[in-house]
């Protein structure tokens, strides 16, 4: 994951500056409270999927609210809406290694959707996939996000997958620079 991403999401910490995230200033956090952060606040999606193979579709996108302790029924029905959000409520009780790489993805974002987090961070979502793909993933990824009101960084080297960003910042020689 690119640095500013590591960083925003408090995997690593800032040489300068101060990072806020949704009205918190990661310098003043400890290590719990980095891990509430992440589990509560962020939610990521990488570029290697990173899905339990053992565990269904359903199970994996349950993971985060699991770690949160949340209410089973409140649970349940947070994993059904997420994985027809995403269009694959047909496939909760299927395994990483019965689907395609683009439902993997998809079961990635739902996943880090899991916790209503404030902030998405997205590495390369599309790394893993052929171009058509991609751009259906980029274009769910949008779309969810948008219903669910979150903030989405989204790092990739696709320059066609800039047409759907709201807007779009590059670094480029140490310096950040503003495409639109």
């Amino acid at each position: 994951m690119r640095a500013a991403g590591r960083e925003l999401g408090g995997l690593d910490t800032a040489d300068r500056g101060r990072i806020v995230v949704d009205g918190t200033e990661l310098a003043g956090l400890g290590e719990d409270g980095l891990l509430k952060l992440r589990r509560d606040r962020v939610g990521f999606v990488f570029q290697s999927f990173g899905l339990i193979p053992i565990l269904t579709a359903a199970e994996n996108v349950g993971v985060p609210m699991r770690l949160r302790r949340a209410d089973p029924g409140e649970r349940e029905e947070r994993v059904e809406l997420l994985l027809a959000l995403v269009g694959l409520a047909d496939q909760a009780a299927q395994r990483p290694g019965e689907l395609s790489g683009g439902q993997q993805q998809r079961v990635a974002i739902a996943r880090a959707l899991a916790n209503r987090p404030a902030l998405l961070i997205a590495d390369e979502p599309t790394g893993q996939l052929d171009a058509r793909t991609g751009l259906a993933v980029m274009e769910l990824l949008r779309a969810v996000v948008r219903s669910e009101g979150v903030t989405a960084l989204v790092a990739t080297h696709d320059a066609q997958l800039l047409d759907l960003a709201d807007r779009v910042l590059e670094l480029s020689d140490g310096r950040l620079v503003e495409h639109r």
